[in-house]
C-alpha cells in the first residue's frame, strides 16, 4: 500500500520536524542515507522512501499524521540488528537511535525501570548496576541491541532458561496507536479492562476486538492445537494470542488482558513504542564458571544437553567446529581459543553462578560426574572468573565469524530461529540434517540448546536463481519439520518478510486469519511496518544480491591487495549487519569512534561496508567509487583500523576508505588541503630549515588564525611546531660525541618516522639516549617516510611508491638480523599492515621479513625485558602512577598490552589502563574545521573526562603523536611518551654495559 509522496510533500513535513528527515535522492546525502537504512542484519535489501530521525514525541505523531495522509507506512527502526528483515521496506525508516535513550525513572525498591525504546541493553545495566539490579534478556547482541528492538522481536538471549524473554518483563508500554493517539499497555483486572471495552475510540476497538478473538470458544480451541506445545518458551511466530489464552481468557476465567503480550514480538507491527516500564531482577551470584564440554559430534552435545538441563545451568550454548575453525589466525579470537582442547565436533557451554566457587566447583563436577557416567564428552574443562568473557565471545561472534567463508556460497539466516523443546532437539536436528543432505548443504549450529533453539544456518549462494530457490524450499520443508514437533518457526529472531509468507503452514489458516485480523484492529490503515508477520512479500525477494542474477559484477581494480580477501567488493559483503561497530564508549572498544559522538547509522562501519558493497556492484560507471553518496558515508570515518580487528568479519574500513579515496581523487582531483596533508612531511622540511619563525607563524593569534582559515583547519586546534633542529640531524651529531666512549651496546635500528624526525624531536632525543643507557648501540638506517600521511588522505599511489622503497631500503638493511624499533604507532605499524598489501608480488617476501623485524619501542623493550636482557634494577625505586591511553592502531594490531607491561617494570610504577577508544585526533581528522565538533566529542567521551580527573602527579602516557596533542588541545595537560617515562625512571641515565652483550 505505501506510494512515495511528492518531494513538495516531503520539504512541508521536513520543515514541521524537529529531528531529521532524508527523502530526495536528487541530494547526495539524503541519497546516501536512504542506501545505508536499505539493508538491516537481514539478507533483504530494499530502498526506502525517506528517513526521519524523530527528535521529539511530538515528531512521531506529525510522522503518523503524514503516514495516513499519505498512504505511507512507517519502519519502526533501533538499532537494525534484526535477521528477518523486519526493518527493511518501502517505507519511511523512523530510527529512534539518536534521540530516544532516555533512561526515565529506576525504582530500586519495587524493582522497574521506565525507558525510552532507544536505550541500549547493556548500557541500561550498567546504568543499574549501582542499584544491584538488571534488566535479564541477553541477545549476543546486547551491546548494541535497544530496548524498543528488543520488544519488537521479544528478545531472550544466552540466560533465557532462568531470566526468561522480554515478554516476561514488558510490566507496560506507552505506545503511540495508528491514529496518533496515545495509549498504555499493561495487566488489566476485570473492572479496567470492562472501561477500555466502553471506549469510543481506537484504543477501545482494539481492546473490542482483541478481548473477542481470545474469548471465542472456536478461536481458542483453534490456538490451543495449533499454537506451538506450551513447554516451549521461545514462541514467537505470529502474534503471541496463545500467552493471551494460556493467562485465562474468558468469560469466567478473565482476570486480566495485557496487550504487552501481543505488542512483545509484534515487530512494530501494531503500535509504536514510546516508552517501556521493564521488570527488574537482581544482579546475578558475583562468582561463575563456565563447564566447556567437548564433543566428537553434534549429536552427542545434544543428547548431553538434556541430561545438563537437569543440573540447572543458568546457560547451555552451543559452539560447532565450523565456528570455532573461524576463530583460528582471526587477530582477537585466536587468543580466545585458550580452553579448546583437541579438535572437537561442538562444545556445549554450561555456565554456573553461585556465591562462592566452592559451589560452582560442587555443581561443576556433579555435571561432569553424570556425562561421564552417560559416556557423553571427552573434556571438560572449567574456566572461571574473568577468563569466562573471552569464552563468552567465542559464542557471540558466531554471526560475524562465519561471514569470512570465501566464495558466494555463504551462510544465510533461514532456519537459524526455529525452536523445538530440549527433549526434541537431538530427533529435530537429525530430521533437519536429512533435509540439508538431500540439497548438499553444509550448515553450522550454534547458540541455544538449553532452549531448544539452534542457529542453524544453511551455506547457500543467493547470488544464483538456484540458490534463491533452495533459499525458499529448504524454509518450506524445515516448517513441516517444525510443526511435526509442536516447535515455534520463530524462537527469538522474529517471523519479518523472512518467515511472515509461512506462518499459514506453520500455525494454520484459522489463526493465520486470527492474526491478520488482529493486525486490521490496531493498524486498519497499515500504517505500521507493512508487510511484516502478516501479508509479507515472497520471501526470496528484494534480497541484497538480486542485481547479481542478472549479470556477472566485473572485478574491481585496486592498488591495495584485496587477494586474500577475494576483492574489495568481497571483503564489503563480508560485513553480516550484526551492528557491533554501533555499541557505545559505555560497553567499551574502539570501533566505530564517529558513530559513539554523532549516534547516525551513516557514521557506522557497517552504513560504510554496505554503500560500497551496493555501489561497487550496481554502478553502471567506468569508475565504480566516483559517487558523491561513498563520499559522505565516508566522510566521519577516522581510519582507527579498529574494525580489522573488533568486527568479528574483520571488515577493514580503513583499507577500503584509503582505496576509495584514491578512486574518487582520480576522478574529482586532488583537493588542495588533501595534497598539502599527504605532503606534510615535505612541508615539515621546509619548516625546519626555519623552525623560530615557522612556530612563531602558527603560533601567533593572528597569523595563526589566518594560517588555519587558509589551510581549512579549525581556528580553536592548535598546530604541531617543528623542532630546532632535526631528529637525524641532531644524531649526526650526538653520534660523533659517542666516539670517545666505545661502542659495545647491542645494535637496533630506530625507525626516524616523519613526526619524531620533524616535531616531536625531543622524544626521538630521549628514546636514543634511553635506549643508549640500556646498552644498546643505536643506529639509523637509510630510509623515507612512513607514508602515514598519504594514506590518511587516501594518495595511495604516493604511499605505494613510499612502501616500495622502503621495504627494499629496510630489508636490505635488515639482513642482518637487526631488529627495527619504532617510536610512533601510526607509522612503525604501517609497515606491518599496509605495506603488505601495497607491496607488488615479489617484494612480499621482503616486506614480511621487515614486518616481522619491526617493533614498536614498548615491544622490543619488553621482549628484552623477558630474555634477560633489561630488568627493574635499572630503573627507579620511586612510586609513580601512570595513567595510559592507547593509539588506536596498536588496539587494533594488538600491540597495546606491551606499552602496559614495560610501563609497569619500574618495581613501584602503576599503570592503568584508559578505557578509551579513538582520541579523536585520527592524524589529520581533528584538524580539519568540519571535523574539530566531532574530534573532541569523541574525546569527551572517555578521554578526556579521565586525564581531567587524574591528580596532577599522575603521569598521562600517550604513545601517539595526535593522541599526545589531543590530549593537550581537549584538557591542557601534557601527556608523555612511554619513552620519556622511561627515561626519567632510569636509576642511571648514562650508558651502561649491555647485559648478555
Amino acid at each position: 500500500m505505501t506510494v512515495s509522496p511528492s518531494i513538495s510533500a516531503f520539504s512541508h513535513l521536513q520543515s514541521a520536524l524537529t529531528g531529521e528527515l532524508y527523502f530526495n535522492d536528487a541530494s547526495s546525502l539524503d541519497l546516501a542515507q536512504k542506501m545505508v537504512y536499505s539493508t538491516d542484519a537481514s539478507v533483504y535489501q530494499e530502498k526506502p522512501v525517506a528517513v526521519a530521525i524523530p527528535q521529539t514525541i511530538e515528531d512521531l505523531k506529525t510522522l503518523v499524521k503524514f503516514a495516513n495522509q499519505h498512504h505511507l507506512t512507517l519502519i519502526p527502526r533501533a538499532a537494525g540488528t534484526s535477521l528477518a528483515g523486519q526493518v527493511v521496506g518501502h517505507g519511511l525508516v523512523v530510527d529512534i537511535s539518536k534521540y530516544f535513550t532516555q533512561v526515565l525513572e529506576v525504582n530500586q525498591e519495587e524493582q522497574w525501570v521506565r525507558v525510552q525504546p532507544g536505550v541500549i541493553r547493556d548500557d541500561l545495566n550498567a546504568t543499574l548496576r549501582p542499584y544491584g539490579l538488571l534488566f535479564g534478556p541477553e541477545t549476543s547482541t546486547a551491546s548494541r541491541a535497544m530496548v524498543g528492538g528488543m520488544i519488537g522481536n521479544n528478545s531472550c538471549g544466552l540466560h533465557s532458561i532462568v531470566w526468561g524473554d522480554t515478554r516476561t518483563h514488558l510490566l507496560s508500554a506507552r505506545v503511540l496507536l495508528s491514529d496518533g493517539s496515545e495509549a498504555e499497555f499493561k495487566p488489566l483486572t476485570r473492572e479496567e479492562l470492562q472501561q477500555k471495552l466502553t471506549l469510543q475510540n481506537l484504543e477501545g476497538d482494539i481492546y473490542r476486538k482483541v478481548y473477542g478473538l481470545v474469548t471465542d470458544d472456536h478461536n481458542r480451541a483453534v490456538i490451543e492445537q495449533n499454537y506451538p506445545k506450551r513447554t516451549l518458551t521461545r514462541r514467537n511466530t505470529g502474534y503471541a494470542l496463545d500467552f493471551l489464552v494460556d493467562e485465562g481468557a474468558g468469560p469466567e476465567g478473565q482476570t486480566t488482558l495485557d496487550l504487552c503480550k501481543l505488542l512483545a514480538g509484534s515487530e512494530g507491527t501494531l503500535a509504536f513504542i514510546l516508552e517501556a516500564k521493564l521488570n527488574l531482577i537482581p544482579l546475578p551470584p558475583k562468582e561463575e564458571g563456565l563447564v566447556c564440554v567437548h564433543f566428537n559430534s553434534l549429536l552427542e552435545a545434544l543428547e548431553a544437553n538434556i541430561i545438563i538441563l537437569r543440573h540447572q545451568p543458568m546457560a547451555s550454548e552451543l559452539v560447532d567446529k565450523y565456528i570455532m575453525d573461524f576463530t583460528k589466525g582471526h587477530k582477537t579470537y585466536e587468543q580466545n581459543r585458550f580452553f579448546i582442547e583437541g579438535d572437537p565436533a561442538a562444545l556445549l557451554m554450561v555456565e554456573f553462578m553461585a556465591n562462592s566457587q566452592d559451589v560452582i566447583t560442587e555443581k561443576a563436577e556433579a555435571l561432569v560426574a553424570d556425562l561421564k557416567a552417560a559416556g557423553l564428552g571427552y573434556a571438560y574443562p572449567l574456566v572461571r572468573g574473568a577468563l569466562t568473557k573471552p569464552v563468552w565471545e567465542v559464542r557471540k561472534a558466531g554471526l560475524g565469524l562465519i561471514r569470512n567463508l570465501p566464495g558466494d556460497v555463504q551462510p544465510v539466516n533461514l532456519i537459524e530461529d526455529c525452536a523445538v523443546s530440549p527433549e526434541d532437539l537431538p530427533a529435530y536436528i537429525t530430521d533437519l540434517q536429512v533435509v540439508l543432505n538431500k540439497y548438499n548443504l553444509q550448515a553450522s549450529y550454534y547458540a541455544h540448546a538449553g532452549a531448544g533453539e539452534l542457529h542453524v544456518e544453511p551455506m547457500i549462494n543467493l547470488k544464483t536463481e538456484e540458490g534463491k530457490q533452495l533459499f525458499r524450499t529448504v524454509l518450506a520443508e524445515t516448517t513441516e519439520l517444525v510443526k511435526k514437533y509442536n516447535g515455534s518457526l520463530s524462537g527469538e529472531h522474529g517471523d519479518g518478510r523472512l518467515r511472515g509468507e509461512f506462518i499459514p503452514a506453520a500455525l494454520g489458516q484459522e489463526v493465520y486469519q486470527l492474526l491478520k485480523e488482529v493486525k486490521h484492529a490496531f493498524d486498519p490503515k497499515g500504517i505500521f511496518n507493512a508487510g511484516k508477520i502478516v501479508d509479507t512479500p515472497p520471501m526470496n525477494e528484494f534480497l541484497r544480491y538480486e542485481e547479481k542474477i542478472a549479470q556477472a559484477v566485473i572485478p574491481v581494480e585496486t592498488l591495495f591487495d584485496f587477494s586474500a580477501q577475494e576483492g574489495i567488493l568481497r571483503m564489503a559483503e563480508k560485513c553480516s549487519g550484526s551492528g557491533d561497530c554501533r555499541k557505545t564508549h559505555v560497553s567499551g572498544g574502539t570501533m566505530c569512534p564517529s558513530y559513539m559522538a554523532t549516534r547516525q547509522e551513516k557514521d557506522t562501519t557497517r552504513a560504510r561496508a554496505n554503500i560500497l558493497r551496493q555501489f561497487l556492484t550496481n554502478s553502471e560507471k567506468l569508475n565504480k567509487f566516483d559517487h558523491k553518496e561513498i563520499k559522505e558515508v565516508m566522510d566521519l570515518c577516522l581510519s582507527c583500523k579498529a574494525c580489522k580487528s573488533e568486527c568479528p568479519s574483520s571488515v577493514d574500513v580503513a583499507k577500503m576508505k584509503a582505496e576509495f579515496l584514491q578512486h574518487y581523487h582520480d576522478a574529482n582531483g586532488v583537493p588542495l588541503r588533501t595534497r598539502m596533508i599527504g605532503n606534510f612531511t615535505k612541508m615539515q622540511q621546509l619548516a625546519s630549515w626555519v623552525p623560530g619563525l615557522y612556530n612563531f607563524m602558527i603560533t601567533n593569534p593572528v597569523t595563526g588564525k589566518l594560517i588555519k582559515k587558509t589551510v581549512g583547519f579549525a581556528v580553536d586546534r592548535s598546530l604541531p611546531t617543528v623542532g630546532s633542529t632535526t631528529l637525524r640531524s641532531w644524531f649526526a651529531n650526538w653520534k660523533k660525541e659517542q666516539k670517545s666512549v666505545p661502542a659495545s651496546g647491542k645494535p637496533v635500528y630506530l625507525f626516524c618516522d616523519e613526526f619524531t624526525n620533524y616535531n616531536d624531536v625531543e622524544i626521538g632525543q630521549t628514546t636514543v639516549k634511553l635506549l643508549s643507557a640500556l646498552g644498546y648501540d643505536v643506529q639509523l638506517p637509510e630510509h623515507l617516510e612512513s607514508g602515514r600521511t598519504y594514506l590518511s588522505k587516501g594518495l595511495v599511489r604516493d604511499a605505494k611508491k613510499i612502501a616500495i622503497k622502503n621495504v627494499q631500503l629496510l630489508g636490505k638493511a635488515m639482513e642482518s638480523g637487526i631488529p627495527l624499533v619504532g617510536i610512533e604507532p601510526s607509522a612503525l605499524l604501517t609497515l606491518r599492515d599496509e605495506y603488505l598489501d601495497l607491496v607488488p608480488m615479489d617484494l612480499v617476501p621482503l616486506a614480511k621479513k621487515v614486518a616481522a623485524n619491526s617493533f614498536l619501542l614498548e615491544e622490543f623493550l619488553l621482549r628484552e625485558a623477558a630474555a634477560g636482557n633489561i630488568s627493574s634494577s635499572a630503573f627507579t625505586q620511586e612510586r609513580k602512577q601512570i595513567k595510559l591511553h592507547g593509539h588506536c592502531y596498536q588496539k587494533a594490531l594488538q600491540a597495546l598490552t606491551p606499552t602496559q607491561k614495560i610501563l609497569s617494570l619500574p618495581q613501584n610504577y602503576e599503570v592503568e589502563m584508559i578505557s578509551s577508544g579513538c582520541c579523536g585526533m585520527a592524524g589529520s581528522f581533528g584538524y580539519e574545521k568540519e571535523h574539530y565538533d566531532v574530534s573532541m566529542q569523541i574525546g569527551e567521551l572517555v578521554l578526556f573526562p579521565a586525564v581531567r580527573q587524574a591528580q596532577a602527579d599522575v603521569l598521562i602516557a600517550a604513545a601517539g603523536t595526535s593522541c599526545r596533542h589531543q590530549i593537550k588541545d581537549g584538557t591542557a595537560r601534557k601527556a608523555l611518551h612511554p619513552a620519556e617515562i622511561l627515561y626519567q625512571a632510569l636509576a642511571v641515565q648514562e650508558p651502561v654495559k649491555a647485559t648478555g652483550a
